[in-house]
């Protein structure tokens, strides 16, 4: 494994297709014809899998691997990651982080106030959104725009966000997550 790379999920297989070794795979990247284009290699675990063809289907696609032969081999993959090897400077512009890496980062709003840590973070129509819990607030969701967030600096753990604009109530006490790291 290259030391400037880390591995990071590109897809989830979430079920089969058919009897000749097809998986349904949930999408967890932006560059899904690049990752999963014909030839594209992925680690599941520690097997390394070639995609030999990917369709859409549904919201996700359908991929076959070359070294999954039928429904029985099919069946290990499911509920793994999919994930590739990546390098930070390389794969990424400046300012950008990968989804995991938001996990646990603090987010306070413009007055130091903490409203919790970021606990999930996922796609929605053309935005990501963060999901939030554990501070003074209630927990809450945001998409990732600029019009709710004054500072985005999670490598050095924090994101300052406008809570009036999102117009956050103070949390009742049975609400509060207990904080973490």
């Amino acid at each position: 494994m290259d030391p400037a790379a880390q591995r990071v999920a590109v897809g989830r297989v979430r079920g089969l297709h058919g009897l000749r070794g097809a998986v349904r795979v949930e999408v967890l990247t932006d560059r899904p014809a690049e990752r999963f284009a014909a030839g594209a290699r992925v680690l599941a675990g520690e097997r390394v899998l070639t995609v030999v063809e990917a369709a859409q289907d549904g919201p996700g696609l359908r991929v076959h691997f070359a070294e999954v032969a039928d429904r029985t081999a099919a069946e290990s993959l499911r509920d793994l990651d999919l994930e590739v090897e990546v390098d930070r400077e390389r794969d990424l512009e400046p300012g950008a982080v990968f989804w995991h890496e938001l996990r646990g980062v603090r987010v306070t709003d413009v007055d130091g106030r903490d409203l919790g840590t970021v606990r999930d973070v996922y796609r929605a129509g053309g935005a990501e959104v963060i999901a939030v819990a554990g501070g003074v607030v209630r927990p809450f969701e945001m998409p990732v725009v600029h019009a709710f967030i004054r500072a985005w600096r999670p490598r050095e753990g924090s994101i300052v966000v406008d809570a009036d604009a999102l117009d956050l109530a103070p949390a009742a006490a049975a609400d509060r997550e207990p904080a973490t790291g």
